[in-house]
């Protein structure tokens, strides 16, 4: 067992039914920690800033128990982590710019959020004023002979945000991309800072649209465990129904938006047809198309009426008897998966050093699902598979998607069948005093985490959300390396990240 092993002792039962503490470390454990995450025997889960502190929240692989490292930071820098691990950099990067805390010796100093348009710098630390004049970005060099240099963005094409992509390449082959995010900043951490719990649930469910369901269950599970707070069985079945329609109406956009960048134009009317099927069945069950505002604190803000239930189910045996025939449509399909079949291949061992969630992860061999590995109620008593592939390239992202499709299908019919009556929503009572708590929600992209931390009047001190993007990012740079440039809206596709998630 590593050193840093010992130190992460938190089952996951354990957080979500109770406050989740910070272990508050020294200079050299957290060095160590570091050199534990380089080594792999521990995976990053996120890192952040709070109160003159840096944290770090910490899985242990093999026992599936957290923890958060609290380092206290009173000369206003902390040892990087990013320089023996690379996940960390991104998040190093965006506490300075937030915090004003430095890493020391970090292998990237550049600003990463802040693009000098703030017209203040580190509005989460001693704020100073800027100019809000921005600088030219330092984009890493490259050398080599008919090189060329290819700007994407970071406006797009359609109705998409924006992100800028630098593209090295010799000839059409890639040789090199470089992102630079954080065009769509919102300042959700500030939001956050002084809200009371209702308007936290509020912006948590607004971090990235397409996944307001699993972010607000993220967020309450938090305040949940703060406050040991018992959700109401019937809430809980409900919030899995929410959780796997949104899986649902992702999966299904996401197969048709990749086949239509490899030109396949009719499996993505197909997809859009059912996908559209299931937003509105939302709106009918839950009074939104994105179910968003649904989940909140304590249970659900409305029940699901005996109408929404009968609408579920002929939702099941519509995309049940219809999905079967657009994913062998996709297999038998030969100039589509000659477009998808080794393109974007993400090796395993940058999947698991990444801690890389959701499909992108799981088609490269990580095997790991939050409502399996790290459960909670209601999936701790469902049955469902968890789909695996290890080839990495675009065509097993594809194929973990279509056998998610599949297994939401399995919950959701398991979830109408067994679900119970009584109550869907309990009140959250503050009892005076601070508390923290960690949420952990598998959404369609992957693991979604929320740390929260509320002072004794029930206000939120800190907040801090990552989405599953930050660790899958980095990765859609490796993987377009050796491949055309024509290539690049298959392989961003089939990772489909957040831009607003990341940016916060």
């Amino acid at each position: 067992m590593s050193q840093t092993a010992s130190l992460i002792d938190i089952a996951p039962a354990g957080f979500r039914h109770g406050p989740m503490p910070c272990r508050t470390v020294s200079i050299p454990q957290w060095e160590q920690a570091a050199l534990d995450l380089a080594e792999g025997t521990v995976e990053l889960m996120s890192l952040w800033a709070a109160e003159a502190a840096v944290h770090m929240a910490l899985r242990d692989g093999t026992t599936g128990n957290f923890a958060i490292l609290r380092l206290d930071c009173p000369s206003g820098n902390f040892p990087s982590v990013g320089r023996r691990h690379a996940p960390a950099q991104r998040l190093e990067r965006t506490v300075h710019d937030l915090h004003g805390l430095a890493p020391t010796d970090a292998p990237d100093g550049r600003p990463w959020l802040d693009h000098g348009r703030w017209l203040i710098r580190h509005p989460l630390g001693m704020a100073k004023p800027s100019s809000g004049t921005p600088g030219e970005y330092a984009f890493l060099p490259t050398e080599g002979r008919s090189l060329h240099r290819v700007p994407v963005g970071p406006v797009h094409a359609g109705i998409i945000e924006p992100g800028h992509f630098r593209f090295t390449a010799q000839g059409e082959t890639v040789v090199r991309l470089e992102e630079r995010l954080g065009y769509v900043h919102k300042g959700i951490d500030t939001l956050m800072s002084g809200a009371d719990i209702a308007r936290g649930c509020e912006l948590a469910g607004r971090t990235s649209g397409d996944s307001t369901v699993a972010y607000a269950w993220a967020y309450a599970q938090a305040v949940e465990a703060a406050f040991r707070v018992t959700v109401p069985e019937r809430a809980l079945w409900l919030r899995a129904v929410a959780a796997e329609l949104e899986r649902l109406a992702n999966h299904l956009g996401d197969i048709g938006a990749i086949c239509n960048d490899a030109a396949f134009g009719l499996l993505h009317t197909h997809c859009a047809v059912l996908r559209e099927r299931v937003l509105r069945t939302a709106e009918t069950c839950f009074g939104h198309r994105m179910v968003r505002d649904y989940i909140v604190p304590g249970g659900v803000a409305v029940d699901l009426e005996v109408e929404g239930v009968s609408e579920l189910h002929e939702l099941l045996a519509l995309i049940g008897a219809t999905f079967p025939s657009i994913a062998e449509v996709y297999d038998y399909t030969p100039s589509l998966k000659d477009r998808t079949v080794l393109t974007g291949h993400l090796k395993p061992d940058l999947a698991n050093r990444f801690a890389a969630g959701g499909f992108v992860g799981r088609a490269s061999g990580r095997d790991f699902d939050t409502r399996r590995d790290a459960a909670y109620a209601p999936y701790d008593r469902l049955s469902f598979d968890v789909p695996v592939l290890h080839s990495g390239d675009v065509n097993a992202r594809v194929w973990v998607r279509i056998l998610e499709v599949e297994q939401s299908l399995s919950l959701l019919a398991q979830c109408l069948d067994q679900l119970p009556v009584g109550a869907f929503r309990t009140e959250v009572v503050a009892d005076g005093a601070a508390r923290e708590g960690l949420g952990l929600v598998e959404g369609f992209r992957g693991d979604i985490l929320v740390w929260l931390a509320l002072d004794a009047d029930a206000r939120i001190t800190r907040c801090h959300i990552r989405d599953p993007s930050w660790f899958q990012w980095p990765l859609l740079e490796a993987v377009i390396e050796d491949n055309i440039i024509a290539d690049f809206p298959l392989c961003n596709k089939s990772f489909n990240c957040s831009y607003s998630g990341h940016d916060m």
